[in-house]
């Protein structure tokens, strides 16, 4: 059976500071923090919304998250300005390995798919915008079951789309939370560190294996393959 791989979209293969030019436009030196806050704030309204099951789409966290990130860096913004800021998230560009990161990928045969918090039809913008959406077989949403990683049902849900198994299946992102979370319901998992000052959580699940980047995940996720198959 081929193995699948499910890509993790906003920070693994979308860069989510993309607005920073922009950002840094509006209010300048502080740009950076801005989008720090920004981003952070994104994940922890969706886990939130998910435990409290409340749910609303991740976009809606996200605009959620840019009113707070204003109030807590006391930055006045526009409505016009947030709407800019709003809109440039729904074309934020790839990280310059994805595109042939995933080709070379593709190449070996693997299943790929994009997996994400974010509703379907905002995810095949930004694949199409970034002219890499050719390259999956599919889309599976969190949006579909009204919750959000790392919600095990969010786990089933994309192993049902895909027709795959937790044995068979590998989770590709840069988020940590995303990696234990797909371990903690039976599938293997690569974390993307794109930053050498990246931290993964001290916990007792860890990644299966770490990767730089797409270019060097197909390197280990080949290496990886030959050790398994050297136990059989």
């Amino acid at each position: 059976m081929a193995t699948t791989l499910a890509f993790d979209v906003y920070g693994t293969l979308i860069n989510t500071h993309g607005v920073l030019s922009l950002l840094d436009d509006m209010i300048g030196d502080n740009a950076q923090a801005f989008s720090n806050t920004w981003r952070e704030k994104q994940l922890e309204y969706s886990f939130r919304r998910g435990l409290m099951q409340n749910y609303i789409p991740f976009s809606l966290c996200t605009k959620h998250a840019l009113d707070y990130a204003c109030l807590a860096h006391k930055t006045e913004l526009s409505e016009d300005q947030k709407e800019q800021l709003l809109e440039l998230y729904k074309t934020l560009p790839a990280f310059d390995d994805v595109k042939a990161g995933l080709e070379q990928l593709k190449a070996k045969d693997y299943r790929l798919f994009a997996f994400s918090n974010g509703a379907a039809d905002a995810v095949h913008t930004l694949l199409e915008t970034a002219g890499i959406s050719e390259l999956f077989e599919g889309v599976v949403s969190a949006d579909d079951v009204k919750t959000f990683k790392p919600n095990p049902g969010v786990y089933s849900h994309f192993l049902r789309e895909t027709n795959s198994t937790g044995a068979n299946t590998w989770l590709v992102s840069s988020n940590p939370f995303d990696v234990t979370g797909a371990i903690s319901h039976g599938m293997r998992a690569a974390w993307i560190q794109r930053s050498e000052e990246s931290i993964f959580d001290p916990w007792e699940i860890q990644p299966n294996t770490i990767a730089s980047d797409l270019l060097d995940l197909k390197v280990k996720l080949e290496s990886v393959n030959c050790i398994s198959s050297d136990k059989i």
